[in-house]
């Protein structure tokens, strides 16, 4: 059927720009209602946000509710022991966000503490759990109960595991193997749960209906929280019960520019949003629209790498400000190169350096008065830290031990996490988010490029190939529906060293929700490299 997706030439006129694509009907990765569309990286959570949206519920009602279904059927990837970042637009204008991200305890001392990539050495305090509830207490309208029954019925009835659910489990078989609690759990006999295979996680519901029925302060004060505390000591780590009675989910600092007229708001530290928003506004400088798409991401490339030389300077909110200055993406602007020419050498085999595993979680929500939500909730790798609680039935995410760095007493974790908003006179227009490492940002910035600069269908923006920056090299997604090899040769020829990545799902995955400015619409769409769906309450897919 064919399908109006409306988007807006900021740089020419106030008229609207319209393309039309064909929609499959039952296509379970698009949606269009003006009732709301809820995106979300695996379908049992998207028919979750829009139970909720169908009881009444506002966007980030059916956010929670998502959020706490994926942390039953994507353990690999989020879940109750890891950490969260969320921006919000109510219907009103008004932006907010919360940061519930993991922390080192306030007693953790770095310099006695053991050390190690995973195991119990990695466990900071969870932040998922108080910042589910912070949001549903601030933002939404549902009680608790509500939005996590849908959770707590899948994992005490089970669900059918997800191909790709399956094999990131198989990845981390070697290490679940290693704890009592994670091999209870996550081994069905001598494997992990392959694809369609029940899992039925009876631990974890009762640990749901703790929390569903005393609130957060039975995770971070009451009967959970003992048992985490006194199974993380025996196994030396350094969780203590002071440290998960103090941690708070805090209103998190906002940064805000602007790209041809739109507005863009995200999160500052421990979240990436300043990064997006200076590679964005560095891109502004170049007629993006108006190029060859090899050129385009050329541009994209060089940028990538301009705006991560600015990760270690965010030190403070100041800092933050003067990176999103557009006199700061000026001056980076005039240092990219259109064609560099570094004497590339042609067809040159490029060595595997760069095969780190997809991890974390985004999920996008609109509701029919105009809430919006963007939330990005992670373990850290896959499976985090490999360790979870006899009896609670959740792994933990990976913080401290070294896997960040050296932390301090308090310190909370930094991402590449960036839940995006973009707005088109005050109003929502574009809400997105990423999962993948540190492709995040690029990620968020080349679907708003495609979107803004190319006016580009929704979905057609999610496919469309994308590149990230490798050190010396420029990466580039080579799986069908991408970057073609004559592509990879126009690289080359124009002077950079690439290697190929013929892997989907490896240059982040998001999930979106847009404003058809035209029929007042909601478009859902989500990642075509992912397992994921979007939905709309009255399952109206046009």
């Amino acid at each position: 059927m064919l399908a109006t997706i409306a988007c807006k030439d900021e740089k020419k006129d106030d008229s609207i720009q319209t393309v039309l694509t064909l929609v499959d009907d039952n296509d379970p990765q698009v949606s269009i209602s003006e009732n709301g569309a809820v995106s979300t990286a695996h379908p049992l959570a998207t028919e979750a946000g829009v139970a909720m949206l169908e009881k009444g519920g506002n966007a980030v009602d059916a956010a929670v509710a998502a959020a706490f279904t994926l942390s039953v059927v994507e353990p690999s990837m989020s879940g109750l022991g890891g950490r969260l970042q969320a921006i919000v637009m109510d219907a009103n204008g008004k932006i907010s966000g919360v940061d519930a991200t993991t922390q080192a305890g306030i007693d953790y001392n770095p310099e006695t503490a053991p050390k190690g990539q995973y195991g119990y050495a990695t466990i900071g305090v969870p932040g998922v759990v108080k910042g589910l509830t912070k949001l549903l207490s601030d933002y939404g309208t549902l009680d608790l109960k509500t939005v996590m029954q849908p959770a707590i019925d899948l994992a005490e009835n089970g669900f059918q595991v997800l191909e790709g659910e399956a094999l990131r489990q198989s990845l981390a078989m070697d290490k679940i193997q290693e704890f009592e609690g994670t091999s209870k759990y996550f081994m069905n006999g001598d494997t992990t749960y392959v694809k369609g295979s029940m899992l039925i996680q009876k631990d974890l519901a009762n640990t749901l209906r703790l929390i569903a029925a005393g609130g957060e302060k039975v995770f971070y004060e009451g009967e959970i929280a003992e048992r985490i505390v006194a199974d993380v000591q025996k196994h030396g780590g350094t969780l203590s019960m002071e440290a998960l009675a103090e941690y708070q989910a805090r209103d998190a600092d906002l940064v805000e520019g602007s790209y041809r007229g739109f507005g863009l708001h995200g999160l500052y530290i421990p979240s990436y949003g300043a990064i997006t928003i200076e590679m964005l506004q560095i891109l502004e400088n170049f007629d993006m629209g108006n190029m060859p798409e090899t050129t385009w991401a050329e541009i994209v490339y060089q940028v990538n790498e301009k705006a991560y030389e600015d990760r270690w300077n965010q030190e403070n909110l100041e800092a933050g400000k003067r990176l999103t200055s557009k006199a700061h993406a000026q001056q980076l602007a005039d240092e990219v190169a259109l064609f560099p020419k570094k004497e590339a050498a042609l067809n040159l085999a490029m060595p595997p350096s760069w095969r780190e595993n997809g991890h974390t979680t985004h999920l996008s929500v609109a509701d029919k008065d105009g809430n919006v939500i963007a939330l990005t909730q992670s373990l850290g790798p896959i499976m985090g830290s490999k360790v979870a609680t006899d009896g609670l039935g959740f792994v933990y995410a990976a913080t401290l031990g070294g896997y960040l760095g050296d932390m301090k007493p308090g310190e909370r974790a930094q991402s590449h996490i960036s839940p995006f908003i973009i707005t088109r006179h005050g109003k929502p227009y574009l809400v997105l988010g990423a999962a993948g490492g540190s492709r995040i940002p690029t990620a968020v910035v080349q679907v708003a490029s495609r979107v803004l600069d190319y006016q580009m269908p929704l979905n057609k923006a999610l496919a469309a190939a994308r590149v990230h920056s490798g050190d010396t090299l420029m990466l580039a997604e080579t799986h069908e529906g991408t970057w073609t090899a004559q592509d990879i040769l126009q690289f080359q020829e124009d002077g950079f060293l690439v290697e190929e990545v013929n892997q989907r799902g490896r240059f982040g995955r998001v999930h979106a929700v847009m404003k058809d400015t035209i029929t007042g619409a909601w478009i859902g769409a989500a990642d075509p490299d992912w397992e994921g769906t979007a939905e709309s309450p009255d399952e109206m897919k046009n």
